[in-house]
């Protein structure tokens, strides 16, 4: 069975610990579309059955999260690919990778100040209208 990111066992998994790209993409939240495209850029290298379908084990689903939260957080894919290069030469880049993510990191964090600065004008202009512009649905 696999283990998804937080410990938790995936049920459906077959006897193999594998899953299908359509129990990947309904558990991940990755289209099926995006994860094919993960593989043709060469982002994934997923394994195959004897019938040639994809079979996504552990650290296939783990470097699919670990994608998609990159690309969440707006990292381009050219980066991320060379992220991905990076791992493949082994343990002696881990400086390259650690410089990466923390430009990352940076970058990230500059655009989350940008949007708290936003939502105060947001949250101003609310207070102007005393909540009268309408309420939010959750």
């Amino acid at each position: 069975m696999l283990i998804d990111t937080a410990g938790t066992p995936i049920p459906g998994s077959d006897a193999t610990g594998t899953l299908t790209i359509a129990e990947v993409a309904e558990r991940t939240g990755v289209t099926d579309h995006t994860l094919r495209y993960y593989e043709r850029v060469g982002l994934l290298a997923v394994g195959r059955d004897h019938n040639g379908r994809r079979r996504y084990t552990d650290a296939d689903i783990g470097r699919v999260v670990f994608i998609s939260r990159l690309r969440m957080s707006e990292m381009p894919i050219r980066d991320i690919s060379r992220y991905v290069e990076l791992v493949r030469e082994g343990p002696r880049t881990e400086p390259q990778r650690l410089a990466l993510l923390e430009a990352h990191r940076a970058s990230v964090r500059d655009r989350i100040a940008e949007l708290q600065d936003a939502l105060g004008v947001v949250e101003y202009k609310i207070t102007v209208y005393g909540g009268t512009c309408g309420t939010v649905n959750p």
